[in-house]
């Protein structure tokens, strides 16, 4: 199955503002998902095709959990959902726009775990794309020279 960026729709990742942390137990502290960049009203996108499982709050802060069928659940919130419970969707949809931060925090809060297992959080960033590193060649330098600083 694809899967896409949940911000931008493409196959990388948006910017990360807090990375996964897993917790070492269950009911450790830990970061269950990633944070990406985003801004309060931007359309939040379903990362790959399923079915809704929850849309609604949570705790007073907007969740929408989507089922696919390769076993997994992805999570995003804070969102104002723009789907119900058992809606078919597909990767790239719309399912609502982003809504204020949590606890100060910015931005989407992604997750992803098998949807057999409650508490087996996974990175949501390994369903993407790994980012391309190109290098550029210096500006100005002799071929061959890396650096013109004091150790080149």
């Amino acid at each position: 199955m694809a899967y896409s960026d949940p911000v931008s729709g493409l196959r990388s990742a948006s910017p990360v503002l807090r990375a996964f942390d897993p917790p070492e137990r269950d009911w450790l502290p830990g970061h269950r998902g990633v944070d990406l960049e985003a801004a309060p009203g931007r359309p939040i996108l379903a990362a790959g095709d399923g079915i809704v499982a929850f849309a609604g709050p949570v705790a007073g802060v907007g969740v929408v959990s989507i089922d696919h069928s390769d076993g997994l659940r992805t999570t995003y919130q804070p969102v104002v959902p723009a789907v119900a419970a058992g809606e078919q969707v597909s990767r790239g949809q719309r399912i609502g726009v982003l809504g204020g931060p949590v606890r100060g925090e910015p931005g989407l809060h992604w997750g992803l775990r098998p949807t057999a297992d409650p508490v087996g959080y996974l990175n949501p960033l390994s369903l993407l794309e790994p980012p391309r590193i190109r290098l550029k060649p210096s500006a100005g330098l002799p071929a061959g020279r890396a650096s013109a600083g004091r150790y080149g």
